[in-house]
């Protein structure tokens, strides 16, 4: 064993930065037959990511959307609407996606500016974080001419790899469109019906 002194609890908190410790464990087993857990790509983030700062990941994605939507013209050419609008199903419009970016009428841009370790997770499994999947799927729901969604990660935290897109069709999600659109289409029906009863 090696034992190691600092001056401060900064110089502390730098040391920890990815490395397994004690009270990070828990974040790092997994049971048989279970994914990798997020003290995974918590323990890569920091290793190829810039220190994090203090910024809240919210006030992180609203102020990088623009140059993370620049990035995207960049790689791919295509020109992109960044107005501020909603898209509504034409036969329901309780049922709404704000778009990013939209291309046309067929094709939207979704941008996330999440933590190092969501990013990382991103480009290592090649897969939307479960958290942000039903928001993919939301864009098709409302907009059944949308043929394709250009998912973009950003984090200029990472000196390699701050750009990562995936890209899904209608068919990637189709299953769950038709259950996710039934679902609430049975929940706004519950809803109007409550509030009609309860309204004087």
């Amino acid at each position: 064993m090696k034992t190691q002194t600092f001056q401060n609890e900064a110089e502390w908190l730098d040391a920890r930065r990815g490395k397994i410790t004690g009270s990070r464990l828990k974040d790092i087993i997994t049971k048989r037959g279970t994914g990798k857990k997020m003290g995974f790509y918590e323990l890569i983030a920091e290793r190829l990511a810039v220190k994090p700062d203090d910024e809240r990941p919210i006030d992180r994605g609203h102020r990088l959307e623009s140059e993370a939507i620049e990035r995207f013209v960049k790689e791919t050419g295509k020109k992109v609407d960044t107005s501020l609008i909603m898209w509504v199903r034409e036969d329901d419009e309780s049922i709404a996606i704000s778009p990013d970016g939209i291309i046309g009428k067929t094709e939207a841009v979704e941008v996330k500016c999440l933590s190092s370790a969501l990013h990382i997770k991103a480009i290592i499994t090649k897969a939307i974080p479960d958290e942000y999947e039903e928001q993919a799927i939301q864009y098709f729901i409302v907009n059944d001419k949308l043929k394709k969604l250009y998912f973009v990660f950003y984090d200029p935290r990472f000196v390699k790899h701050d750009y990562y897109c995936l890209e899904f069709t209608r068919k990637d999600f189709q299953e769950k469109i038709d259950t996710y659109l039934a679902y609430q289409r049975d929940t706004l029906a519950e809803v109007n019906q409550i509030v009609s009863d309860l309204s004087f």
